[in-house]
């Protein structure tokens, strides 16, 4: 957040320092507003690059095997633009570098699943899916796992057979992770 508030107060000065430049070599031709409307709309501009940019630039920054499984964007009345160019505010990452399976349950896949939401903490959880029947569980320090490989102490929720991130985490598996 940081980095990216100086990088705004960067893009004022650059954008409101070259309409000075230009003014002062056109002999005084342009008019005196031009500079601070310039730093303002290298703020704008600034701003709705960071924001678009976001999600690219966390991914980008993921390490081999995790992989982005979904990503949800949205509109806002106070951003006009966002009704032409959605954006990106949250993303799902599968972690396939803790991707666990049991000789026994082919189906289950015990995996990690990283959130990252705009402007929040990120947040990883590991999750078993159920690949044959379309549900997860997410895994807490009540769940326990049988000699077979069936996981106990948690709830199972029903997913789409579509859900991207069952997707991922039942068909991605060849990114890097491991069985065993």
């Amino acid at each position: 957040m940081l980095l990216e508030f100086i990088a705004v107060v960067a893009a004022a000065f650059a954008a409101g320092g070259l309409a000075l430049i230009a003014g002062h070599l056109s002999r005084g031709r342009l008019p005196g507003w031009l500079p601070p409307f310039a730093a303002a709309g290298g703020i704008i501009a600034m701003i709705i690059y960071l924001e678009y940019t976001w999600a690219g630039r966390v991914e980008a920054a993921l390490p081999p095997g995790v992989v982005i499984a979904q990503t949800n964007t949205h509109t806002a009345w106070f951003r006009p633009w966002s009704y032409v160019f959605p954006l990106s505010n949250r993303i799902t990452a599968v972690d396939h570098r803790i991707r666990l399976t049991h000789p026994d349950q082919p189906d289950l896949v015990l995996t990690g699943v990283i959130l990252q939401e705009r402007w929040a903490l990120n947040f990883g959880v590991q999750v078993v899916f159920d690949c044959a029947n379309a549900r997860r569980m997410d895994v807490t320090s009540t769940t326990r796992f049988t000699e077979e490989g069936v996981p106990e102490g948690g709830d199972w929720f029903s997913l789409s057979p579509e859900d991207p991130v069952l997707r991922e985490a039942c068909e991605g598996g060849e990114h890097g992770g491991r069985d065993g």
